[in-house]
């Protein structure tokens, strides 16, 4: 049982996952911060200074200024600033990932089309049977019928 979890661990694509994962942790950490620290204090000055992290409802009795002092309070509050801000992480995580996929598979598909050329190049088929063989070929592999060369 050891032996197959050191296999399964070892293998590339777990390797891969946890890379990816502790990449995204970080990168989630970034957006995180760029959308706390730049992109809402620009968009609640635009709106009049509003402090998005700061904006809430109180559930219970009190006036509270801050999150915080509800919280201290223990006072139950509706965070619908923290939740803007979580969107707006969302959105830019889920952006960023769209280009990189994008841009890996516009890659992705100027090499198939060249592995493509290059296929097309090296063979041809078969007169008799239509299987794909090597454009020198002299006999078909498959039905054995000699062919000519074109």
């Amino acid at each position: 049982m050891w032996k197959e979890f050191k296999e399964f661990a070892m293998k590339g694509n777990v390797i891969d996952l946890a890379i990816g994962v502790i990449i995204g942790g970080a990168f989630g950490k970034i957006v995180t911060s760029l959308v706390n620290d730049v992109i809402m204090p620009l968009v609640g000055l635009l709106l009049g200074q509003v402090d998005f992290s700061n904006r809430f409802i109180t559930l219970g009795e009190g006036e509270f200024l801050t999150i915080a002092a509800a919280q201290a309070a223990k006072v139950p509050t509706l965070n619908y600033g923290l939740f803007i801000n979580n969107i707006l992480d969302f959105l830019i995580v889920a952006f960023t990932i769209f280009i990189v996929i994008k841009q890996i598979n516009r890659f992705t598909k100027k090499k198939e089309v060249k592995e493509e050329a290059v296929q097309e190049a090296t063979t041809k088929l078969c007169d008799y049977c239509f299987v794909e063989i090597h454009k020198e070929a002299t006999r078909c592999p498959h039905c054995t019928s000699v062919l000519e060369k074109k």
